[in-house]
């Protein structure tokens, strides 16, 4: 036998419940390919946690896989955490089976005598990270797969400030889930030493949506442009709960949804790929912003983290703005009005993801705000806003160029909610000056310089591709640009030197030119492919975009 039916004819055996044996046999005589995939090898459990297909087998999402996570997640947290009342939170998003991977992680918890605070429905991320400070809990545990297709879940682990768990706690907490190598080791019920498991809901909300409105900056303009239409789509996800929510308690009375997709559904039946970084995905809350005459269309992904926006141009269309735009577009916002307002001054940051636009750096310089730089990853923005709070320092806001943006020090991950608010009030604040959001766009740019950035993903999959992309990476050390789109290469950055850069060694590239543009390599630590991300500055930006394709994606 091989290795991967040795393993399944081990489950077969096993202490399984009879449903997943049946649908083991049912695989292997059914579909061979899916039964070797599904067991020839474990689901791994890295830095940030589970995400995998749903399906029996040591390779697939399902509650064994889910229970043994758990099982070494408690063991690290009993060997390393201090105190009698040990605390983790956990929540979960409208995925298939979310509901039941958060209940047997809370069991599996509570069987090994830790406290568990369970939210009583599906709630976002950012919403779970907040419970983890709120209740002063060692950890969180968030069940979502965020915006990948049906088919799959996930779990993934944030730590005592909220963030998700870096280094090296990460690695010890990974180390520890690979000790467990068999179901049989993990406590699935009760005993003698138990951990309570209470609900979280409304109360949490209230607290969670207290302190987002506090962080408004121009509530007046808000009162007086209350009427402005906005449609919002959760995409079948869990921001359904809180984005109307609180754009009804900013007082705008407007708030236009897709009915069909408010429906939370772990199928996504109306969309492709719950991913509003796809077009695609606000097709329908486009489609109801032109029947009803809308300003802004707002889409959030399942686990209401990352948001995508669309704004009406010079010519009453709807267009999309991109991740790279509106981090920007609410960077110069909140910084004018902390400005305005007097709130500016030493220790007070903005932190953004090194492939992220050099936008949001110029509107920093001009503000006298200093700005960090940190690897692609919400991860590594809580982790700057967790030492700088130790250091007195304040956070302003923050983001990535893939849809996640965050403001102030509540939350510790990328945040839809209070990114929804910030985005209608800067909406109000815009009308107020006579402007639309594509028109504070243009405004932008004409103060700052005209930028456009691209994204190509080379797809190199088995083996042989894996070793062409290390060939890539290899070459462009061996071999740098001398220009790029003919401007002489000025700086370049290998984040394999963490002595020169002061960041985490990370396999990534980037290359930046006397006119300031840049390009960032990046191969993907979790699919078979290498990431090139461009961006260019002038009025030729776009013609750059395309030139530097062709110059890096031969």
């Amino acid at each position: 036998m091989k290795e991967f039916e040795i393993k399944a004819q081990s489950w077969l055996e096993g202490d399984f419940d009879h449903e997943t044996k049946m649908k083991i046999r049912q695989l292997r005589t059914e579909d061979p390919a899916a039964f070797e995939d599904a067991f020839y090898k474990n689901l791994e459990f890295g830095t940030g946690g589970l995400r995998g297909i749903m399906g029996v087998g040591t390779n697939r999402m399902n509650k064994y896989t889910v229970g043994m996570a758990t099982q070494g997640l408690a063991n690290y947290i009993l060997s390393h955490c201090q105190g009698d009342d040990l605390k983790v939170c956990i929540s979960y998003d409208s995925r298939n089976n979310s509901k039941e991977f958060a209940r047997i992680a809370a069991d599996v918890l509570s069987a090994n005598g830790i406290h568990v605070y369970i939210f009583d429905n599906i709630r976002p991320t950012p919403e779970m990270s907040y419970a983890v400070r709120l209740k002063g809990a060692v950890a969180g545990i968030m069940i979502t797969a965020s915006h990948n297709p049906k088919e799959y879940n996930g779990y993934k682990v944030s730590w005592s400030d909220g963030g998700q768990v870096t280094s090296p706690v990460d690695k010890e907490i990974v180390a520890e889930v690979a000790k467990i190598t068999d179901p049989s080791m993990v406590k699935f019920e009760a005993g003698l030493r138990c951990g309570e498991i209470e609900a979280m809901g409304a109360d949490v909300d209230e607290c969670y949506l207290r302190d987002l409105l506090s962080l408004r900056l121009s509530p007046e303009a808000c009162k007086k442009h209350s009427d402005i239409k906005f449609v919002y789509t959760p995409l079948h996800g869990c921001g359904v709960r809180l984005v109307p929510e609180i754009l009804h308690r900013m007082g705008f009375e407007n708030v236009i949804h897709v009915p069909d997709q408010d429906l939370s559904d772990g199928n996504f039946p109306t969309v492709v790929s719950p991913n509003p970084e796809e077009p695609a995905a606000l097709k329908m809350a486009i489609d109801k912003a032109d029947e009803t005459g809308a300003d802004v269309v707002l889409g959030t992904d399942p686990d209401a983290d990352r948001i995508g926006i669309a704004v009406r141009n010079d010519e009453g269309k709807m267009v999309l703005f991109n991740g790279n735009q509106t981090a920007s577009m609410l960077t110069y916002y909140i910084l004018k009005r902390w400005s305005e307002l007097g709130k500016l001054g030493e220790g007070k940051y903005v932190v953004k993801t090194i492939v992220t636009t050099e936008l949001i750096t110029d509107i920093c310089k001009a503000y006298n705000v200093p700005v960090y730089n940190v690897l692609t990853g919400f991860k590594y923005i809580a982790e700057i806003v967790k030492r700088e709070e130790a250091r007195g320092g304040e956070f302003i806001c923050g983001g990535e160029e893939s849809y996640g943006f965050n403001i102030g020090q509540f939350v510790r991950d990328k945040d839809a909610q209070v990114t929804a608010m910030m985005i209608a009030e800067c909406t109000a604040w815009a009308a107020e000056q006579g402007l639309t959001l594509y028109q504070l766009m243009q405004k932008i740019y004409k103060e700052f310089g005209y930028r456009k950035e691209g994204l190509v993903s080379v797809v190199r999959k088995g083996v042989t591709g894996a070793q062409e992309i290390q060939k890539m990476m290899v070459d462009l050390r061996a071999n740098p640009p001398k220009d790029l789109c003919g401007s002489p290469v000025t700086k370049v950055i290998d984040y394999l030197e963490p002595e020169k850069t002061g960041q985490p060694s990370s396999n990534v590239l980037q290359f930046f030119d006397e006119d300031g543009d840049v390009v960032s390599v990046r191969p993907s630590g979790t699919e078979p492919k290498i990431k090139f991300y461009f961006g260019a500055k002038g009025s030729d930006a776009d013609a750059k975009i395309e030139a530097l394709k062709a110059q890096f994606c031969k």
